[in-house]
């Protein structure tokens, strides 16, 4: 009843036609029992996001949208409803249908019903049409079919295959090999043409799918490579995930593309809600943009690899799209994923598990499975306190102080190339470090606590990834600070680095003075032989008499068995104090900080230090024996000027030994050891920070201490002016002795003269020397001294013009009282009144 009703009012003409009624009733249930109208997707979801789409156009687009949603859910509320989704569809097809601009007819086109013949009339034939009678619909037909253009359901049909890298029917790839790249063919039809806007539109829709087939390939190629990074699979896994959701999109888009009946109309079906080349296009959009930036990434994926990758991907964050930008942080969170888990070892473990060497931290090879061999008393604790006990290894153990430092140095690498930018170069360090000061603490210092030390790390450390680089920071800053002060604990405490130090300054930099006066009193003798006939035991004996009559008793057994004494290599002529030395020995793992270069350092210092300790126990035992035979002198009255002219010349001898010692033990040892000890105290930094800090305090003392200079070629011009001066104290001692025993002699003539006068018998006194030995003693004592002032005045206005302030501050302690300049003034008076 409703059908008749909605026909009757529909053609008002039925109303009194029977006939006419009962065909459009049968005509109307024909078209309602067909499937036209059925091509549609039954997604609710998908339907209301159309009709969300359509209503941007509205005036209020929010307003709308908002009030859409509310009756949408009221709608799917209602549980009487069967079909709310075909209510929605009908809805949509009447919104987005184009308003005509013409009345509508009377009646549905579909609707129109057959021509009837009345039955008492006669039929007659036809009345042919004029032009002016076709109706708008012919119109439309024979212009189309003028045009002749390809159906666009075949083009879309051939577009979804280029969106998928296959050539299609009118539309082919065609490979080209001068230019290597893809391009379109649009296949000739004489029954069919393409308009130019539509070939620029499918052009636009193939650069998807030849960026597809790029992308596709390099993944396809990767699985088939043996040798391919954790990176580059991850991001090989990522970029498959895309291709999927690609694939996806593509299904779709081919289930709502509707195909129409071309035995009838090619253009009757449904527009409104078809998939069209444009609609195709805004679905693509998005797509356009991943597959670009994909194919970018896949470009510079076939240079780089590992952290390099990572940096390439990184640097298309910094771009003013949104989109790109949101890409970029999704593909780098996917693709970084191997990197934090190897980060995470390093950092937390101090394992490197890096088997495609992608890490910015690499391994030697060479040195992968080397470890620190300990020496046993250090495992054990024990030690029998002998002097050089460790003298027996000392071959093998000088191989391991080598192979020690090689081994913190080189095993592990910074490869600033691989390093993120997303890190930074600091925290790379940092990173870096604080493995590699892990790695040290588990295997080369054998820490039993470094699992606790491990435990507190990764607790404090927390996940790591790329969408927290506050939190990487975070965990990086803790990790490193715990390193570094279990590191400072192991060596100060177990292995009693600072111990160690103190010994060295105390016995190499001669801090001990009565142990230092000892020594020399005791080896004095002995270092004037020449240098063949001593041997090392006897001055090893002697070295542990000095200690145990001096201060250095109260050190503690291990540091007193690594103190030896020992002779340098000598050539002939060469006598003991030119060979004589001290060594410290030290082992795993105190050598990587006092390793074998700072030990050479050390010994350099040394023998320095003795030369001028044995200058000033020469001067002090020749002015005691110039103090002690005074009396003597005084029956000479002829030699009285000699004399005096001795004891001005071995004060100023003493005044300058005593400076170069108190400049050296005060502004230099003492200050370079006050640096060194705060660094401790702070204890900031990493093992590295340590090696630099005790590599700077030997530095100091050897650039102070020798009186370096800074100019290439000139560097040891003071130091050799000092050791010459030196060797002038001790001529100058020597022809002291010389005009000593000349005294003697002569007192003792005097004395034999007076007991002949007195008629008293004495054995008579050999004449060793005559006036010519006294004139050519004095003829010596004269060239040293002269010797002697020109060379300290030289030293002097060096020391004048030194780029270091300490060593300016010497030339004034030195000359105070502008000694050097008045006695070079007072000479050359007298030369020019000579003259």
């Amino acid at each position: 009843m409703s059908l008749d009703a909605l026909i009757g009012a529909l053609v008002p003409g039925s109303r009194d036609n029977r006939r006419l009624r009962d065909d459009l009733a049968a005509h109307a249930a024909d078209i309602l029992a067909s499937h036209i109208g059925h091509a549609y997707d039954t997604d609710t979801v998908h339907l209301a996001s159309l009709i969300k789409r359509l209503l941007l156009h509205h005036p209020s687009p929010s307003t709308a949208s908002l009030r859409f949603t509310n009756l949408l859910a009221r709608l799917l509320d209602q549980p009487v409803l069967s079909r709310k989704h075909e209510a929605l569809f009908f809805l949509y097809t009447l919104a987005s249908a184009p308003a005509l601009p013409t009345p509508a007819p009377p009646f549905l086109a579909t609707l129109h019903p057959p021509p009837t013949t009345p039955p008492s009339a006669v039929p007659s034939p036809p009345e042919p049409r004029t032009p002016k009678q076709k109706s708008k619909a012919d119109i439309l037909r024979d212009y189309r079919a003028r045009s002749a253009r390809l159906p666009e359901h075949l083009l879309l049909r051939d577009t979804l295959y280029l969106l998928q890298g296959i050539s299609g029917k009118h539309v082919q790839l065609a490979f080209s090999d001068q230019d290597d790249i893809n391009k379109l063919v649009f296949l000739d039809d004489t029954r069919y043409m393409i308009p130019s806007s539509v070939r620029s539109l499918i052009h636009r829709l193939a650069e998807v799918g030849h960026l597809y087939s790029r992308v596709d390939a390099f993944v396809k190629d990767s699985q088939r490579r043996a040798a391919v990074g954790m990176i580059e699979q991850s991001l090989c896994h990522h970029l498959q995930a895309q291709l999927t959701e690609y694939y996806r999109l593509v299904a779709i888009l081919e289930s709502q593309m509707s195909i129409p009946n071309t035995d009838t109309d090619p253009d009757s079906f449904d527009r409104a809600s078809a998939l069209t080349l444009k609609r195709l296009d805004v679905w693509i959009n998005d797509w356009r943009l991943r597959m670009r930036m994909m194919s970018v990434c896949v470009e510079g994926a076939r240079d780089a690899q590992g952290g390099a990758l990572v940096n390439l991907i990184h640097s298309y964050t910094d771009n003013g799209d949104p989109f790109v930008r949101k890409f970029t942080d999704q593909l780098l969170e996917e693709v970084s994923k191997p990197f934090f888990s190897t980060l995470h070892k390093w950092l937390f473990s101090g394992e490197l598990y890096d088997p495609c060497n992608e890490f910015f931290v690499s391994v030697d090879p060479d040195l992968a499975h080397v470890q620190y061999l300990l020496h046993p008393s250090l495992l054990t604790g024990g030690g029998d306190g002998m002097f050089g006990a460790l003298a027996g290894d000392a071959e093998d153990m000088s191989t391991e102080r080598e192979s020690g430092l090689r081994l913190w140095e080189t095993k592990y690498c910074f490869r600033k190339d691989m390093l993120p930018m997303f890190v930074g170069e600091a925290f790379g360090k940092k990173i870096f470090s604080t493995g590699k000061s892990l790695n040290f603490i588990r295997y080369s210092c054998h820490d039993s606590d470094w699992v606790a030390t491990r435990e507190k790390m990764s607790n404090t450390g927390g996940i790591l990834k790329y969408s927290d680089i506050a939190g990487l920071e975070r965990s990086i800053d803790s990790a490193y600070s715990t390193a570094s002060q279990r590191l400072f604990e192991v060596f100060i405490e177990k292995f009693k680095l600072m111990d160690h130090l103190h010994a060295l300054k105390h016995y190499m930099l001669l801090g001990y003075g009565d142990f230092a006066e000892q020594l020399m009193e005791a080896l004095g003798p002995s270092l004037a032989r020449p240098a063949n006939t001593l041997y090392r035991h006897n001055l090893t004996a002697t070295l542990e008499t000095a200690v145990r009559t001096s201060n250095a008793q109260n050190d503690s057994p291990d540091v007193l068995r690594r103190l030896d004494a020992r002779m340098l290599e000598y050539s002939h002529g060469e006598i003991g104090w030119d060979v004589f030395t001290l060594e410290y020995k030290v082992d795993a793992p105190i050598d990587t900080i006092l390793d074998p270069d700072s030990m050479v350092k050390y010994l350099k210092l040394f023998n320095h230090l003795w030369k001028l300790k044995r200058m000033e126990s020469t001067l002090s035992q020749g002015w005691m024996k110039i103090a002690g035979a005074s009396r003597t002198f005084l029956r000479l009255p002829d030699l009285e000027y000699d004399w005096h002219q001795i004891r001005v010349v071995m004060a100023e001898m003493i005044h300058f030994v005593r400076q170069m010692q108190a400049y050296c033990q005060l502004e230099v040892i003492a200050c370079s050891w006050k640096i060194l000890t705060e660094f401790f105290q702070k204890r900031e930094g990493d093992l590295d920070a340590m090696i630099e800090a005790h590599r700077s305090y030997l530095d100091r003392m050897v650039k102070k201490v020798f009186l370096l200079f800074p100019k290439a070629g000139k560097e040891e011009n003071l130091l050799t002016q000092v050791r010459d001066v030196f060797q002038t104290i001790l001529q100058f001692r020597e022809a002291t002795e010389s005009f000593y025993h000349y005294c003697l002699s002569e007192s003792a003539r005097l004395d034999q003269a007076k007991d002949v006068d007195r008629g008293i018998y004495t054995a008579p006194v050999p004449d060793r020397m005559g006036t010519q030995s006294l004139s050519k003693i004095r003829a010596l004592l004269k060239e040293y001294s002269t010797s002697f002032g020109d060379s300290a005045q030289s030293i002097v206005h060096a020391l004048q013009s030194h780029p270091d302030l300490d060593c300016r501050f010497l030339g004034i302690r030195l000359s105070f009282s502008d000694f050097y300049r008045t006695k070079k003034e007072h000479q050359l008076l007298q030369q020019q009144k000579a003259s």
